[in-house]
């Protein structure tokens, strides 16, 4: 199953999982006792909160793969020839190797979208999924003000 179906498929079972959370948040309100109202409001902060985290997960994912489009076009995007185990899990050396040149890379345009785009592939390849998403956003930051 692609990435893209697999969050399709996530928001549909969140937004059940909201409208069913919710429903009990107004059943409790519904009682008129004033605890079982303040958990009824509590339950329905909830969904709210959820549906904020998916709507700018849902929306990081997007700009990513128009950033991907994009650089794809332009004959931009790091080649995926990283050995890998016999798992499939790319080799940790030679992705630390790689990553090393997409490092200086970026420090030497640091105001280019696309090293920054291709300093996060690397993080990603290199396993370090916290960085690598943090340098998307900063890939995606250095686009907005390009395009902007």
């Amino acid at each position: 199953m692609t990435a893209k179906r697999m969050a399709i498929v996530l928001a549909v079972v969140f937004v059940a999982y909201a409208v069913l959370l919710g429903w009990r948040g107004v059943l409790l309100i519904g009682t008129g006792d004033p605890v079982a109202i303040g958990l009824g409001v509590a339950v329905l902060v909830i969904p709210v909160v959820g549906a904020y985290l998916v709507w700018r997960e849902l929306q990081f994912g997007r700009r990513v793969e128009a950033l991907a489009h994009e650089l794809d076009a332009a004959g931009g995007l790091p080649v995926d020839d990283l050995p890998r185990r016999p798992s499939g899990r790319i080799d940790r050396a030679a992705a630390d190797a790689a990553f090393v040149k997409y490092k200086d890379e970026a420090e030497a345009a640091p105001d280019d979208w696309r090293v920054w785009f291709r300093l996060s592939t690397a993080y990603d390849a290199a396993g370090d999924r916290k960085r690598a998403r943090a340098t998307m956003r900063s890939a995606i930051a250095h686009h907005d003000k390009t395009a902007g």
